[in-house]
């Protein structure tokens, strides 16, 4: 009898198991509608996002990225690098506390390589960044490529643990899948319909979101 039960028990949980497997995808209305954004939420995207899933202010832990670099693995080439200059803080800044005045601002980029950065099988991304006066326990990132609505890859990289006002540097390594050359030939041909969605979480919970748009047909 206590077989039966048992039994009986472990086929409720799989069926309740099997409906949440269901759903598999999430919209970016419903995570809109949440107080807290966890990674397994973003995970759960189908496409592209249309807005930002969080507020600038929502950074409060004082993350700046300050240096940012792309290298060939297999060559050593830099094909792309910039920096915000030594005297940026200098520079007498326009204030305005609207964080909905340009949503964009400081968090999008929009990136022109040549042809043949879709070639490469992988690539360094190095990040210098800043933090303010909390320590950062868990800095995580979740990126997700796409072309069109078509997810091409996604990355997960862990920042690790940061400790209050510290620069930090670290190398990312992105491994590229193939891609059919029927393919390719469409992204050159489709200048920033490549996009990216680059979210960052503290401790399991949204803090920012980067956007990024590409094109592959700049001249050599």
């Amino acid at each position: 009898m206590s077989g039966n039960s048992n039994a009986g028990k472990k086929k409720g949980g799989g069926f309740l198991a099997r409906q949440a497997q269901k759903k598999k995808s999430i919209t970016e209305e419903e995570l809109l509608t949440k107080d807290v954004i966890r990674p397994e939420d973003v995970t759960k995207l189908g496409k592209m996002t249309e807005n930002y899933l969080c507020k600038p202010s929502a950074n409060v832990f004082g993350i700046e990225f300050t240096r940012f670099k792309i290298r060939d693995m297999e060559s050593g080439d830099v094909i792309f690098e910039i920096a915000k200059p030594d005297n940026a803080d200098d520079i007498p800044q326009e204030t305005n506390n609207d964080d909905d005045d340009d949503p964009r601002r400081g968090r999008y980029v929009r990136y022109q390589f040549s042809p043949k950065f879709l070639d490469l099988k992988s690539v360094g991304a190095t990040v210098e960044f800043v933090v303010g006066d909390k320590a950062i326990n868990s800095f995580r990132m979740i990126e997700c490529h796409y072309f069109r609505d078509k997810l091409l890859k996604s990355f997960d990289f862990d920042f690790g643990f940061c400790i209050p006002n510290s620069k930090n540097t670290c190398e990312h390594i992105y491994k590229y899948p193939e891609l059919a050359s029927e393919l390719k030939d469409e992204m050159i041909n489709s200048p920033f319909e490549t996009r990216s969605d680059s979210f960052y979480f503290v401790d399991n919970k949204l803090i920012m979101h980067n956007k990024a748009d590409y094109s592959y047909n700049a001249e050599m």
